[in-house]
């Protein structure tokens, strides 16, 4: 992957203010496949303390996207169509981990998958898994 890749995708994540919100960090850059990671803010809680399905729904969405921007040509840009969420155990650790992957490449539609972890220490339980379809745009202007 060239590093104007890389650069793009750390220049568009440090621009999403909602990932400055969950506190998230890029942790790896990889061709078809990123991984986000994050705190659980207090403001990002639900009503029991879990971390709320938006953060851990926002924190795999980016990660999949990222990863569907990392297979694209320099000019592109990716917007989420459609993506599914199974919420398989409560969001509750000390960090929250997204990977998200390309499972099919295309010039119309890439198809992604992202799965989120709970990490407490050295123990991790997978919270979600979601599949989606990001579509390639080019920017205007």
């Amino acid at each position: 992957m060239s590093p104007e890749i890389v650069n793009k995708i750390e220049t568009s994540f440090a621009a999403q203010s909602m990932m400055a919100t969950f506190g998230a960090q890029l942790a790896e850059i990889s061709p078809g496949a990123v991984t986000i990671t994050a705190t659980i803010p207090e403001n990002c809680r639900q009503q029991h303390g879990y971390a709320h399905a938006a953060h851990t729904f926002g924190l795999g969405d980016s990660a999949a996207g990222y990863a569907a921007l990392s297979v694209m040509p320099e000019q592109s840009e990716v917007l989420t169509s459609e993506m599914n969420i199974h919420l398989l155990a409560p969001a509750r650790g000390d960090l929250i981990q997204a990977t998200g992957r390309v499972i099919k490449p295309g010039r119309r539609l890439v198809i992604v998958q992202a799965e989120v972890f709970a990490i407490t220490g050295a123990t991790r339980t997978q919270i979600a898994l979601m599949t989606g379809t990001m579509v390639p745009i080019l920017p205007k202007g």
